[in-house]
């Protein structure tokens, strides 16, 4: 799985999190049984982007910790035939990883990791919905992350 970092922060953080966010991406396609290649983007951004993103996309008006926009969701959006399966995007709100970290115990390397985990498996078509949904994606979350960061 190849992974595209952007850091559109000040946050010096966005890169130490590469090879974590490589083995989380190496263990949901294993979890999974997904054997394609694919290729991502993570947005580490502010909390007034992801407002903005919340706002103008999901028509929440406030900020949240992680947004995923995934391609596959849309039909339309594939053009072309090509080696790697474009996922999408996850955008990861620098300012709510320090912050739930703090709040919830943990590091922010597990906040961090635990964010993206979840954004991925959105990428991959899982949702929380409805109280099977959850029980069914934060199992998942759990199984793959605490191999990769200790909580």
């Amino acid at each position: 799985m190849e992974i595209i970092i952007v850091n559109e922060t000040e946050n010096e953080m966005a890169q130490t999190y590469a090879d974590d966010f490589a083995r989380i991406g190496r263990r949901a396609c294993e979890i999974l049984h997904k054997d394609k290649p694919y290729v991502m983007s993570v947005v580490f951004v502010t909390p007034e982007k992801i407002h903005e993103i919340n706002r103008d996309y999901r028509q929440i008006d406030r900020p949240t910790d992680v947004i995923s926009f995934a391609l596959q969701d849309d039909s339309s959006n594939i053009l072309i035939e090509e080696e790697e399966e474009e996922l999408g995007d996850i955008f990861i709100n620098v300012q709510a990883v320090a912050d739930q970290a703090k709040e919830y115990g943990h590091s922010q390397r597990r906040e961090a990791c635990f964010l993206f985990c979840h954004g991925l498996l959105h990428l991959f078509g899982y949702d929380h919905m409805t109280e099977e949904e959850e029980k069914v994606m934060f199992g998942l979350q759990d199984e793959i992350l605490d191999e990769v960061v200790a909580r």
